[in-house]
This record gives structure tokens, C-alpha cells and sequence, in this order.
């Protein structure tokens, strides 16, 4: 006697476990409403306004958020209510067909054109939750991205193809069950982003403090003298003989990284005018031309000499401390954009950051405000790590649990999640 049924499709291969059933979206929604068509500005006064870029893959962000202006009048449908299932219709090809569910991450809000709030069947869907965690499954995101439509950069999801996703749907009471293990991993995992936040906004706190010499450390009471950058900062002039020995580096935000990586290809050329830096371990740089007027610096601490864009400037620090001064002159970034030349761009060029002078406290200082900003980096970047390892736990556990390759005893509920997290 067979206790599975082997469902094959473009999207996916899977058998359907006993007791489950496969159901086409149209067969268990009962209501897909667009929201409002309303403008919004970047003020914050007004009624926010969740649009597309609010979503994430199950969770919505509200760093960046828009509200509707004061005379404009809304549909109180369109109101927020926890609980509520948003599909984004509209955006790039990537990015299209995120879902997240509305856990009142504001006190109220409306929704815009561009996403869809989702009412489900209750006699078949046991919540919101569950259908959260099951649209941002693997087998679903597949089907997602073979029904969007559109060009790269525009592309749409059509309620006709939406109505022929096909979802595998448990017994309501293993629904509930599944939604309350990997929400347990949802709490975990945002508990642990606030202790980040919590852990970056102490050490940008530590950084005015110490960097500006506001607070002391225990044992120094010097005066900072203004020194030139130049007096300590010697330039490193060396060009590949033969580029094919080297890895291409980048310098990003967070850091200097290889750039296939950061890219997704070497990005490397042969052409006779290419341009490249060879940058030792524990040498800095930076991407002399910018944007924005900011300049960040980064140091090769992945312990192999690589190369850099001829736009990247190479250096060391001689007579200073060089973890100290990395950190002072990001903390400080802006000022230098004042030694920058140009107008859309900006580029400053070693000759000229040469130029740039600053308050400095003696090196024991130095190397003693350098270790305690290492101290807080160091327990930022564990936390991020132990934030990755949940959401990869997570992964696995949906690609099992929303499948039904592992199934949960529904009466020993707790017992099984602690199993499931060892």
C-alpha cells in the first residue's frame, strides 16, 4: 500500500504525504485585494504608506517608510490589520512576488497598487502564518518566478497565473504545528537582531566618545596634537607582472572582499591598458572616486597579497596605530571629502588625503581605544553569525516541515522542537 502520491511538475517533485492535500491558490483563497493608488512623500507626518520595497521574503522593513499626505483621504480597507498577508505584484523580475505577513510593526498604516492582502478559506488554511512561512518556501518561490512576467527591470504577477499556484497543504492541527516551530526560529532570529542594534548603537556611541576624545580611558590624560596625515601614511606603488597569480579585491562597506563574490566574477581583464594595484596583507585602500562624497577605507585582512582597481589607492601606516587610524578616518570620512576634487564625482587622491589634518592622541592611546572598538566588533560579529546559522536552521526546517518529509507529532509539539533545533 503506497502512503504517498508522486506529484511531478516544471516547479517541482515531491510526493504529497498522507493526509495532505494539493490545492491551486484559486481553490483556497477566497480574497486578493489590491490596495490604494496613493502619493506619498518621505515627510514623517501623515499615514505611513507600505509599498513594494517594505517587503522582505516573510518580514516587512520599516526603515525607509512614506507617508500619505495630510489632505489626501484613504480607504479604510486599505488599513493594516496584524495578521495580514501582503503579496508585492509589481517589481523587478528578482524581486517580484515577495510575500511578508503584517505583525503591526506600526501603531497603523495602509497599503499601496503594488501589493495584494490575501484572505484565505479558514476551513482549509489554519492561518496567516502558516501561509507566510509556505509562500516563501522553495517549492513556491519556483512557481512564483515562472509565472512573473515583464522585463528585467518592471515585471508583474497576474491574478489568472497567481489562481494556478499549487500549494501542499496539511491537516489544520499540522498547519498550526509547523507555524509554531518556525516561529520559534522567527524569535530567536529577531531577538538576536535587536541585541545587534542594540551592540552597534554602543559602539557608535563608544566611537563619538573616544574617537573625539570626549571620554578618556582609564590611564591617559594627554593632549591630542593635530598631526598631517602625511607625516605617517606611505604610499605602496606596486603593479602586477603577471595578473593571472592574483585574486581581484574590492573595498565595499563592510569591508574588503574578493570581487567575484561581491560581483559574481573575477571581473578580471587582459587588455593591455588594464590597471591594478597589488595590495599586501595589512595594507589599506580605498575607492578614490565617489558619489556621494563619502570615502570609505578598508584593510587586506584575508590574509593573501591580491589586486585592486588602479583607482584604488595602497598604503600603510608608519609610526601610528594602523587599527586606530583605520577607524578614525572612516569615523571622520566626511571631513576628507573637503580635499576631494570634482563635481558629480568626487575623487580624492592619496596626494591629497596627505593633506588632510587631524587630532591625534599618542599611539599607547591609540592602541588602547583601537582595542576596545575591536572588542565591540567582534561581539557585533558573532551575533550576526549566530543570526545567519538560525535563518540557514530555518531554511532546513521549512524545506522538510512544508513538505512533509519530516513530520511533527502533534501531541509531543514542544518535545519535537527541541529535537528539531539539536
Amino acid at each position: 500500500m503506497k502512503n504517498k502520491t508522486k506529484i511531478t511538475s516544471q516547479f517541482y517533485n515531491v510526493d504529497i504525504p498522507v493526509g495532505w492535500q494539493l490545492h491551486k491558490l484559486e481553490n483556497i483563497l477566497i480574497e486578493g485585494r489590491l490596495g490604494g493608488n496613493y502619493e506619498n512623500a518621505e515627510s514623517n507626518i501623515g499615514i505611513p504608506v507600505i509599498k513594494m520595497g517594505n517587503l522582505d521574503r516573510g518580514s516587512i522593513k520599516i526603515d525607509k517608510i512614506q507617508y500619505l499626505p495630510n489632505n489626501q483621504i484613504f480607504t479604510e480597507e486599505d488599513l493594516l490589520i496584524r495578521g495580514d498577508l501582503l503579496l508585492n505584484t509589481r517589481n523587478t523580475l528578482e524581486l517580484v512576488g515577495k510575500v511578508a505577513i503584517w505583525r503591526s510593526e506600526l501603531p497603523i498604516a495602509i497599503y499601496n497598487s503594488n501589493l495584494m492582502r490575501l484572505k484565505f478559506d479558514s476551513s482549509i488554511v489554519e492561518s496567516n502564518l502558516f501561509m507566510n512561512y509556505t509562500f516563501n518556501s522553495y517549492y513556491i518561490l519556483r512557481q512564483l518566478r515562472g509565472i512573473a512576467t515583464g522585463t528585467t527591470s518592471v515585471a508583474a504577477i497576474y491574478g489568472r497565473d497567481l489562481d494556478l499556484l499549487k500549494f501542499l497543504i496539511p491537516p489544520l492541527p499540522e498547519q498550526k504545528a509547523i507555524a509554531t516551530v518556525l516561529s520559534t526560529w522567527d524569535e530567536a532570529i529577531q531577538k538576536t537582531e535587536a541585541l545587534i542594534l542594540q551592540k552597534e548603537l554602543r559602539k557608535k556611541w563608544l566611537m563619538q566618545q573616544l574617537l573625539t576624545g570626549k571620554k578618556r580611558l582609564k590611564g591617559f590624560d594627554g593632549e591630542w596634537k593635530e598631526k598631517k596625515l602625511d607625516l605617517f601614511i606611505k604610499e605602496h606603488k606596486e603593479k602586477p607582472t603577471n595578473i593571472d597569480n592574483f585574486i581581484v579585491l574590492t573595498s565595499a562597506k563592510f569591508g574588503l572582499v574578493k570581487q567575484s563574490e561581491y560581483y559574481g566574477d573575477n571581473r578580471i581583464t587582459n587588455r593591455d591598458n588594464a590597471d591594478y594595484n597589488v595590495i599586501p596583507p595589512n595594507y589599506l585602500t580605498y575607492r578614490s572616486r565617489s558619489d556621494d562624497g563619502l570615502f570609505t577605507f578598508n584593510k587586506n585582512d584575508l590574509g593573501f597579497t591580491g589586486l585592486v582597481s588602479g583607482y584604488y589607492p595602497v598604503f600603510t601606516i608608519e609610526t601610528e596605530d594602523i587599527g586606530f587610524i583605520l577607524m578614525y578616518i572612516n569615523y571622520f570620512r566626511k571631513k576628507l571629502s573637503m580635499f576631494a576634487i570634482g563635481t558629480s564625482q568626487l575623487v580624492l587622491t592619496i596626494n591629497e588625503l596627505k593633506k588632510a589634518k587631524f587630532k591625534f592622541p599618542e599611539q599607547k592611546e591609540q592602541t588602547a581605544i583601537s582595542q576596545v572598538l575591536q572588542v565591540a566588533d567582534k561581539e557585533i560579529s558573532l551575533l550576526k553569525n549566530k543570526v545567519d546559522k538560525l535563518r540557514e536552521q530555518k531554511k532546513g526546517l521549512m524545506q522538510v516541515l512544508l513538505t512533509g518529509k519530516k513530520r511533527l507529532c502533534l501531541n509531543q509539539n514542544l518535545q519535537n522542537r527541541s529535537e528539531l533545533k539539536n
